[in-house]
């Protein structure tokens, strides 16, 4: 035997039409089984002069069952196979082990089968472990075996389909006897521990066997009666089906006929199984069978003709002709067999106690000191079904959910004893959600919710068998297999495929039988040759139009025919090998021997491979360009490794399909060792565009820039770390889409047009595999201090930076040689590995060293190193390490980045893959927007087929019960969807019709399902529509408005609103960064009192939005004053106390207000958010402000020509401050705004790195105004990082003063108002109203300008129509003089020259002292005295730094116009003073009025000896202001 096969003829002629061993080696079990059918039919002849057969793949014998009954440490004496599932390359089928005893082919007589074991077999799912026992036989474990030693022979399980096959009953199993064999263990990444596993489905696979013909197609002995017509049709179900259950099961059991198949094996040793467990095996290849004595052409009753793919064991030259197709699917994808293992010991990992507990959704928790403080009440009302009325407790926030549990136990119970706390849960009163009972109740973010718009808080305690378990796993789904492929195929994705395996199997069937015709024809070559490349050309156009070298080469053996015409006539012609492989990676030529490794870094070889040709060329491209050529760079993490190079200049080639053949080896000048490990190859297609007529000179041709038509990119090592080797077929993306060098991406197979590109890269005896080093043992660490002054101030000003984005050359020099100096600046890490010169071999135990001694980095921080810049595997796991600290409202924060974070990840299993499917698992929120997060990932086409596998991972995971709820989910949102674009393209009057009868679609889905889940929330669990309260808005995109019927009956409606034709992702990252800053301020004792409201995208150009209730659009407030309401200052607070009227109430609306409109005026700021008018900002009548539809942000404003319609720096007006200020002077409450705007903003300004990196790792997610570093810069220049917080301070006051005398912003209010108006007639139109006070030259000063927005021709004889227009458009800039006065010169000597009588007021200062500088931060002064005329003075501050005779010193703040109460924020520096002099010198400080060309006012002053105060730290304080006597408050 090992004579014949030893040498591998017969796998050589597979590999010599395409197919590679190591492909070979990922088919399971069934595959092998019917080639070694195939075999033994071609083999007959040598098999009957040996007198016996070839032994079975699968022996299936008892005594192995046995093994699962052993404890776990007398199981290794069991060897096992290398498993077949696909992730083993070391298999090698050409010989026999040396110790393998010739098989004994005898039935044994004596062992009956008994019962059927497999539906209660030990070992779930589809298993399939192959051991080598006491016996040396190969054995299948397969359920609950007999006594140890026993022979009888178990029947292998049926390969189910979906329906049952044939009709014909099954005939007995056959019987045979054992193999001896000797297994070797591969060394394969994809090993794991034997988990005992409870009953389940067992998925084995039959094994069909049949004696060859004797002599010249006579018919020979069957083993067993073969139906070949069922082949056919189980063949074709399972072609279309990739998933399976009992019932299919039970089906086939019954009909399915079984036999024994011989497989020959190379070189074994003992291993451990690596089957694919739970994970279902791969579709069986289409080869159908013609039945055995079909009457056809051609055939005999003893000749078995194929129709298919299957190789003719009637022609001597079958095995050198004979075709394979192989379909390597996802699930067949040795990287995909690898990610199944992962997945599967995920699943079996998890330690569940009870699984009720998994369908929970728990109310987030946020744990603050704001929210936990002792001295905080809460009123808590709760309901329970054993008691007629509610009851009400008053807790504190500190107190655990369980303790008001107990407390609520003691009214329902008469005795405790015998209940238990535990088994009791309090939800939340219309929310599908509970809160956690070892939880503060503080902490829950619902209760904050509660407390922060001030809404009773209602609790429903209910026993937790009671609630609902819908969504729950059970142990049935911890054991069902986890139908990947399947999982898949449901998806939606852009792009389907198109080719189905039933239409391949139709075009080889014509094929061979073309081959079959041309071979007995005895004439008329050309036309039979004809057929045959005319069948060819069909599947090549079936399978991405690709023609490879060996289909042309074995084309042009062919006799010349209309088709091609070749000179070479040959009877026998070469055998095309074309094969369906959705990766488009042919075989590897030549025969290589897996176990042979040769390490990366001793391959000192530079890189070189062969760019043979780009297939599916557009025709048009021919008439459009000439020249074309291939540029190939390499690349790490975004840097370039070497130059570009590329190939010549080629033009089109026509032979079946057009294409362009360059057949030229690119060598880059670096070697293989020099490589990091994640180095991405990247080939760009390139063309010089044909010349226009009449320009056809090589002047011109010289002038013309070559245009790029096309990208991809393709690691260089494979998941294994292994080279890569052998043909490749990528497919490239347009070059209008993005090229990111820095990430990895899949090669381009969605577009059913794209461009082919075929590189062949060399191949060896050996893998070349990149081995990663330890770290070093030992990393120098010192002291930041110890450097030179100098040193550390540069490495500091680096540091401010907060991103690797702006870093300098000499930056990351000079950081990567003080490395060691660094590692207490903890979140300087990025900086540090972005400096790193290279990541070759050589330069990883150094790297690798500092990065194990480095301090552990808090989350925000470690988020920076899963960036695009870092995609070395050890620095993303401990990245990955560190994030693991995460609590889950945390990890919800930040998971729309993580999974962005997943398109840096070079293969589809990660550790950050790991962790978030871990955390998934355990926590139904966080699946749940894990689950629409990667759905809405499938959209991005360079990435949507490892979003596919994801997604379908992710339902692995879950169980049946939330598989079903995100169908429903799903549904739902596409019912939606077609009702929203309905209603938007149809006519305005027709809208109302069309959304009644949408609604009744809607209501019929809640018929038929009962309940559902919105997308916004799994806490949101509705059960019908409201049609009476759905309507829809008039805006461009008319997006719904529906109101939904709550599950609970103590909830009320939810209101949504449904956007179609939007893209909310924008929305959606906008919203999130907003929530981020409100946590980080509560976090710091800062409640901005922020309105965080749900948005979620399902899709491109769809979403939900959460309705806020109690709230209105500024416009409709101001427009109750008329059309002119934005240009008054009185209509918010006149609203606010119209829904206030209580003076304690308006007070608290007022308070609300303040702190709402700061966090909005600094968030909408730093996010650079435009397109503010007065529709998108809304008011809830409890006084909190909020800004909706974030449409433009990062700056990207609306522009009118040249004009931004944005022009002031955030939207802060006069009718705002009026609320603040209580009227229209300036209070001591507008210095608590300025303050708590400037404290905000410097609280964000710390966390500069966090917001660069969540919105860095964005940059690829497609949003349009979020794709570059100029965006990103926007945020950078906004937090202005490198500002100490003093002049950051003095920079937003400016902000906001800019921004409340921005006349731009009412105007823009105002023009919003009139595109908003409906003049449906005379009666209803808004009628413009006017200031309600007189402005005259005298009293506000002359109009410098006017612009008139609309006019009508209306004549009132009375009216004076100058007087009108003054009136209305009375400017904000007062003249500086008033009328009838002579100006008076000043003093020479700066004083002032007349004291009043009466002074008052405080200043508010901060003084400090630090590096020989003295700074005086000016803040605010309130309770100034008005002056003697009765008018408000325009006060400023001068200060003198005494003893100063000369008059030196003198420092002063700019002017505040017409104010008592002015704010400055102003920072007044005197460098150069010794910490010695501050003893002897005193601050005196004049608060004056400026009279214009009158001598100022002293308003009052203050003296502060500066030696009684402590300047070691900073002094913030209110200093009275007195005549010439000094006060300190």
């Amino acid at each position: 035997m090992s004579s014949t096969q030893g040498n591998g003829e017969h796998w050589k002629s597979l590999e010599s039409v395409g197919i590679s061993r190591k492909e070979l080696a990922m088919a399971e079990a069934l595959q092998m089984e019917y080639d070694a059918l195939s075999q033994l039919r071609h083999d007959k002849e040598e098999s009957r002069a040996k007198q016996h057969t070839d032994p079975s793949l699968i022996s299936w014998d008892e005594p192995v069952l046995d093994f699962y009954r052993k404890p776990a440490g007398r199981r290794k004496d069991l060897k096992l196979l290398r498993g077949l599932s696909g992730s083993d390359p070391t298999l090698n089928y050409n010989s026999i082990s040396p110790q393998e005893g010739p098989p004994n082919h005898s039935t044994s007589q004596g062992s009956q089968p008994g019962p059927d074991p497999w539906p209660k077999g030990s070992l779930a799912g589809d298993y399939l472990y192959i051991f080598d026992g006491s016996n040396g036989g190969l054995s299948l474990s397969s359920g609950p075996g007999d006594i140890e030693g026993s022979s009888k022979k178990l029947s292998p399980p049926p390969l189910p389909p979906r329906v049952s096959i044939w009709d014909t009953p099954p005939l007995p199993p056959r019987k045979g006897s054992p193999s001896s064999s000797k297994i070797s263990q591969p060394n394969d990444i994809n090993t794991f521990s034997l988990v005992e596993q409870p009953p389940g489905k067992l998925l084995g696979h039959r094994i069909l066997e049949e004696e060859e013909e004797q002599g010249g197609g006579s018919p020979g002995h069957l083993l067993g009666c073969v139906d070949y017509d069922g082949i056919n049709d189980a063949i074709t179900r399972l072609n279309l089906k990739s998933t399976y259950d009992a019932e299919m099961l039970r089906d086939t059991s019954r009909g399915w006929k079984e036999g024994r198949g011989p497989l020959d094996f190379g070189k074994d040793t003992p291993g451990k199984p690596v089957a694919r467990s739970k994970t279902m095996p791969p579709q069986v290849p289409p080869r159908t069978y013609a039945s055995r004595y079909a009457n056809r052409k051609n055939a005999t009753p003893g000749k078995n003709r194929r129709i298919s793919a299957a190789p003719v064991g009637s022609r001597p030259h079958a095995v050198a002709n004979g075709h394979e197709l192989f379909e390597v699917s996802e699930e067949r994808d040795e990287e995909v067999a690898a990610f199944c293992h992962m997945l599967d010991i995920l699943r079996s990992g998890s330690d569940i106690r009870d699984y009720s507990l998994t369908g929970y959704v728990w109310s987030a928790v946020t744990p603050s000191p704001e929210h936990l403080g002792d001295e905080v009440n809460l009123k808590v009302t709760v309901l329970c079904d054993s008691l007629r009325e509610p009851l009400t407790f008053t807790c504190n926030c500190s107190s655990t959910v369980d303790l008001l549990i107990y407390q609520t136990l003691c009214y329902t119970h008469d005795e405790l004893k015998d209940v238990d706390v535990g088994d009791f849960v309090l939800k939340p009163c219309g929310l599908e959600e509970f809160l956690q009972n070892k939880h503060a109740l503080g902490s829950h973010e619902y209760i904050q919710y509660c407390r922060k718009f001030d809404i009773d808080i209602r609790l429903q305690l209910m026993e937790q068998k009671a609630v609902r378990s819908d969504l729950a796993r059970t142990v049935n789904d911890d054991q069902s297999p986890s139908t990947l492929n399947y999982l898949i195929h449901l998806q939606e994705r852009p792009v389907k495929q198109t080719i189905s395996r039933q239409a391949l199997s139709l075009l080889f069937d014509t094929y061979h039988n073309e081959v079959d015709a041309f071979l007995l024809a005895d004439g008329d070559f050309p036309l039979k040759a004809d057929r045959v490349v005319q069948s060819v050309k069909a599947i090549c156009n079936a399978l991405a139009a690709v023609e490879t070298p060996e289909i042309t080469s074995a084309l042009n053996h062919l006799p010349p025919c209309p088709s091609r015409m070749q000179p070479k006539i040959q009877k026998d012609p070469t055998v095309l090998a074309v094969r369906e492989n959705r990766d488009f990676q042919t075989a590897v030529h030549g025969s290589r021997k897996h176990d042979l490794i040769q390490e990366a870094c001793h391959f000192s070889t530079p890189l070189a491979f062969t760019v043979c040709a780009a297939h599916r060329i557009p025709i048009t491209w021919a008439t459009s360009y000439e020249d074309f050529y291939l540029s190939c760079s390499l690349s790490h993490g975004g840097k370039e490794l070497c130059s570009p190079q590329q190939t010549g200049r080629a033009h089109f080639s026509k032979y079946l399909f057009h294409l362009i053949i360059w057949d030229q080896q690119i060598c880059f000048p670096v070697q293989v060792n020099w490589l990091p490990r994640e180095t991405l190859l990247c080939a760009t297609l390139c063309a010089v565009p044909v010349p226009p007529p009449g320009s056809s000179s090589e002047t011109n041709k010289q002038r013309r820039v070559p245009e790029a038509l096309g990208w991809v990119t393709t690691p260089l090592f494979n998941f294994r770390q292994v080279l890569t080797c052998g043909r490749k077929l990528l497919g490239l993306w347009p070059a209008t889409q993005e090229n990111p060098s820095a990430r990895w991406s899949a090669p381009n197979f969605h577009q059913p047009d794209s461009v082919i590109l075929q590189i062949d890269f060399p191949t060896s005896a050996f893998d070349i595999k990149f081995t990663s080093p330890p770290g070093d043992k030992f990393s120098p660490r010192y002291e930041f201090g110890s450097l030179r002054e100098e040193d550390q101030r540069v490495l500091k000003n680096i540091m401010r930076k907060e991103s690797l984005y702006w870093l300098t050359d000499a930056d990351k020099k000079r950081l990567w040689e003080k490395r060691y100096y660094c590692h207490s600046e903890v979140s300087s890490l990025p900086l540090v590995l972005a400096s790193a010169p290279s990541w070759e071999w050589a330069c990883l135990p150094d790297t690798y060293a500092l990065l194990k001694q480095w301090t552990h980095m808090n989350h925000q921080d470690a988020l920076g190193l899963l960036h695009a810049t870092f995609p070395d595997q050890e620095v993303r796991r401990m990245a990955v390490q560190w994030i693991g600290s995460l609590s889950d409202a945390e990890l919800l924060d930040y998971l729309p980045q993580l999974v962005q974070a997943l398109k840096y990840e070079c293969y589809l299993d990660s550790p950050l893959v790991r962790f978030l499917l871990k955390r998934a698992v355990s926590d139904l929120r966080v699946t749940h927007y894990f689950f629409w997060l990667l759905k809405d990932g499938l959209k991005d086409s360079q990435f949507s087929i490892r979003y596919q596998y994801l997604l379908a991972a992710l339902l692995c995971c879950c169980g049946k019960g939330l598989r079903e709820e995100f169908n429903r989910q799903c549904w739902l949102v596409n019912v939606l969807a077609k009702l929203a674009q309905q209603v938007r393209e149809a006519a305005p009057s027709a809208r109302q019709g069309i959304l009644r009868t949408g609604l009744e679609e809607v209501r019929q889905f809640f018929a038929l399902n009962g309940s559902c889940r919105l997308p916004l929330s799994p806490s949101l669990l509705v059960k019908g529509i409201v049609p009476r309260d759905c309507s829809y808005f008039s805006s461009n995109a008319v997006p719904l408005k529906l109101s939904f019927q709550n599950v609970d009956p103590l909830g009320e409606n939810i209101r949504v609103i449904f956007k179609c034709g939007d893209d909310l992702r924008q929305d959606m990252l906008t919203l999130q960064m907003i929530r981020i800053m409100s946590k980080i301020w509560v976090q710091e004792g800062l409640d901005m009192r922020m309105v965080i409201f749900r948005c979620f995208s399902t899709g491109r150009g769809r979403g939900m939005v959460e309705m806020i209730p109690n709230a209105e659009t500024l416009r409709k407030i101001q427009v109750e004053h008329g059309v002119t309401g934005s240009f008054k200052d009185r209509p918010l607070a006149d609203w606010l106390q119209k829904h206030n009227p209580g003076e304690e109430e308006y007070e608290k609306a007022v308070e609300n207000f303040i702190y709402s409109c700061a966090g909005c005026c600094v968030a909408t700021y730093v996010l650079g958010i435009c397109d503010r008018h007065n529709d998108n900002i809304m008011l809830k009548t409890t006084g909190h402000m909020f800004h909706i539809d974030f449409g433009r942000f990062l700056g990207h404003a609306q522009m009118f020509g040249n004009i931004k319609r944005d022009r002031a720096p955030f939207v802060f007006t006069s009718d705002m401050a009026y609320v603040i200020n209580g009227g229209d002077k300036p209070s001591s409450r507008f210095h608590d705004f300025v303050d708590l705007c400037c404290q905000a903003y410097n609280l964000i300004r710390k966390h500069t790195h966090l917001f660069l990196n969540l919105l860095g790792l964005m940059l690829s997610c497609g949003i349009p105004e979020l794709s570059d570093l100029e965006d990103l810069k926007y945020v950078y220049d906004a937090l202005r990082p490198q500002d100490t917080e003093a002049n950051a301070t003095t920079y937003f006051t400016r902000l906001i003063e800019s921004s409340l005398g921005s006349v731009a912003t009412k105007l823009n209010f105002f023009i919003h108002n009139l595109a908003q108006m409906k003049f449906t007639g005379s009666d209803d139109r808004l009628t413009l109203s006017f200031a309600p006070r007189t402005h005259t030259l005298k009293s506000s000063g002359r109009i410098s300008d006017v612009f008139l927005c609309r006019h009508e021709k209306i004549f009132y004889p009375n009216k004076g129509y100058c007087d009108l227009v003054y009136t209305f458009f009375h400017p904000l800039a007062r003249d500086e003089k008033a009328m009838g006065t002579s100006p008076a010169p000043k003093c020479s000597d700066g004083s002032w020259a007349r004291p009043v009588g009466k002074v008052g007021g405080e200043v508010k200062l901060s003084i400090s002292y630090k590096n020989n500088k003295l700074f005086i931060m000016v803040m605010h002064i309130r309770g100034l005295q008005l002056l003697q005329d009765g008018n408000d003075p325009d006060p400023y501050v001068k200060i003198y730094l005494l003893p100063d005779p000369q008059k030196t010193t003198k420092k002063k703040t700019k002017v505040a116009r017409k104010t008592c109460n002015p704010t400055y924020n102003e920072m007044l520096v005197y460098d150069g003073v010794p910490r010695g002099d501050l003893q002897q010198r005193e601050l005196q400080l004049s608060v004056l009025s400026e009279q214009g060309f009158w001598e100022n006012i002293l308003l009052g002053e203050v003296h502060i000896r500066l030696r009684e105060l402590d300047l070691a730290q900073e002094k913030t304080g209110w200093f009275a202001l007195g005549s010439r006597s000094q006060e300190t408050l």
